[in-house]
């Protein structure tokens, strides 16, 4: 901040970049936000919510994609943290690696009632 800044609240001032904290902090989740703001991986991941773990086949069914399109963005999203896989036999199943991801989905997007 500016030392000659002139401030009308300072302690909001300081509540605002106490909240911020670290500014690289900032940048990560401006990254993750990107990742979550494409429309296909942000269907990837709420088809992952609520199947839980879900192969790339199943995937590409449920979201309307090409398996070689639900893999390239699984890929990213798995480098960035937020997909995890499991294999099963010859069957890799994806889940939430992200529990941030999976709440905000969830308060995004609640569960259908049953």
């Amino acid at each position: 901040m500016e030392p000659d800044r002139r401030l009308i609240d300072p302690e909001r001032v300081d509540a605002a970049v106490a909240g911020m904290g670290d500014r690289e902090a900032i940048t990560e989740w401006a990254q993750r936000f990107s990742l979550v703001a494409d429309p296909s991986r942000l269907a990837l991941l709420v088809s992952i919510h609520y199947a839980r773990e879900i192969s790339v086949t199943d995937l590409a069914a449920a979201t309307g994609m090409t398996d070689t399109a639900v893999s390239q963005a699984l890929r990213l999203l798995r480098a960035h943290g937020l997909v995890t896989t499991r294999r099963d036999g010859r069957i890799v199943r994806y889940s939430l690696a992200d529990a941030t991801v999976h709440e905000l989905i969830h308060h995004v997007r609640p569960h259908p009632e049953s």
